[in-house]
């Protein structure tokens, strides 16, 4: 009953805040009337069940979330945000490498999924940086995603503990 009170009780706070301060029409938070800050306020009450009750299993949503919101913030509010969706892998990536720290179990799929988005992310530096293989392997540079699949199916089908 404790962990639905402090849940809830925060989810109360933070949208009355954000509906006193819609009401208000402060000129500072007019950018932040978005649904994407309410993205955010259920992200944070994740986060604080987790540190205050010692439940690591809302970390990884609370990351997502608050993650999430604030990606999309960035996408209308900052010029220089990466509009790429290796941003939103990062984030999950984040969530699951903070809920390891907690619970030492999940590092190699965080890490995979941190590799692959920053992958995403720097993916015409990866191409330009795969160019000397261009001539007789320029197969590899249309066909590389496959070595993913590949990877993929080896994890799931043949590799068993």
């Amino acid at each position: 009953m404790k962990k639905n009170n402090l849940f809830s009780g925060i989810i109360l706070v933070g949208i009355g805040c954000y509906l006193l301060l819609q009401q208000l029409g402060i000129p500072v938070f007019t950018n932040f009337y978005s649904w994407q800050t309410l993205v955010i306020l259920v992200g944070i009450a994740f986060l604080v069940q987790a540190s205050v009750e010692n439940n690591p299993s809302s970390i990884l949503p609370g990351v997502i979330l608050v993650g999430f919101g604030l990606h999309f913030h960035g996408i209308n509010q900052l010029s220089f945000w990466p509009k790429q969706p290796g941003t939103l892998l990062f984030i999950v990536g984040l969530g699951m490498l903070f809920t390891y720290l907690k619970t030492k179990n999940g590092l190699f799929h965080s890490i995979v999924l941190l590799f692959v988005s920053l992958l995403f992310l720097n993916y015409g530096r990866f191409l330009s940086w795969l160019g000397f293989l261009e001539g007789s392997f320029s197969f590899i540079l249309d066909y590389w995603p496959l070595l993913l699949v590949g990877i993929g199916f080896y994890l799931l089908f043949i590799k068993k503990k």
